[in-house]
């Protein structure tokens, strides 16, 4: 579904964030993406739908270069749904508008049809309670399921997760994970940069692991967690559990 080769992504000359990174996600799978803070996992995940313009190297989609010469980013953007730090939805619309906006500005379908369809995304995040709530009106944690669910209205072959929970306290955490939990293994792709460890553990069917810029391992969660190959994965996994 997703190739990517050699990668690289440098701000400057002595800012170099992501260094020779090749990877292949499959279709379906779920992976967490791992790490210190400063070893590129946003900016990873930000470059596979060209939030972040790599320097180098090749992302590929369903075949084709998304990175290289004369693209259709929203065509792409279709098919991958994108889940932020901070929610990222419109103060001035309510929880349902601000899923069915993308449905009627890119989809093109009637005002009818996309709020019915929102409300049901609502629904499944368990918000059917709050579809006329503005965010204003919202927690952090229903903040981030109307997030979800405007992703998800896109009906996206991919979702990516850039620390969906970080802005959250425990209890909204919770809320969210338990959602993206649900998700997992429905024949989504889902990609999730996290610091939730046992998320990660429980939920992913692949730990990525990166380290000042590189996928230092990728391997299961039972084989990471219990058998990290490297000195640093070992140090980060006893830090974090």
């Amino acid at each position: 579904m997703i190739k990517v080769e050699h990668l690289y992504k440098d701000y400057s000359e002595s800012i170099k964030v992501l260094k020779d990174v090749s990877f292949t996600f499959e279709d379906g799978k779920t992976y967490a993406i791992i790490g210190s803070s400063g070893g590129g996992k946003s900016t990873f995940i930000r470059c596979l739908n060209m939030l972040e313009v790599p320097t180098g190297g090749v992302i590929e989609v369903d075949g084709e270069i998304i990175n290289q010469g004369k693209v259709n980013l929203s065509k792409v953007r279709e098919k991958m749904g994108m889940v932020f730090q901070n929610f990222n939805l419109f103060d001035h619309m309510d929880a349902k508008k601000n899923v069915a906006y993308a449905l009627m500005k890119v989809k093109k379908m009637s005002e009818k049809e996309a709020y019915e369809k929102a409300i049901r995304g609502l629904e499944n995040v368990g918000l059917g309670h709050r579809v006329d709530s503005y965010p204003h009106q919202l927690s952090g944690g229903e903040k981030q399921r109307v997030a979800i669910a405007r992703a998800l209205a896109m009906e996206p072959e991919v979702l990516l997760c850039d620390e969906p929970t970080s802005a959250l306290d425990p209890e909204m955490t919770t809320e969210v994970l338990k959602v993206l939990k649900n998700l997992s293994h429905t024949g989504l792709t889902m990609i999730v940069v996290t610091h939730e460890m046992n998320f990660a553990k429980e939920v992913a069917d692949y730990i990525l692991y990166m380290d000042k810029g590189e996928i230092a391992e990728c391997s299961t969660p039972e084989e990471f967690f219990s058998h990290a190959k490297t000195e640093r994965a070992r140090q980060f996994v006893a830090n974090m559990l």
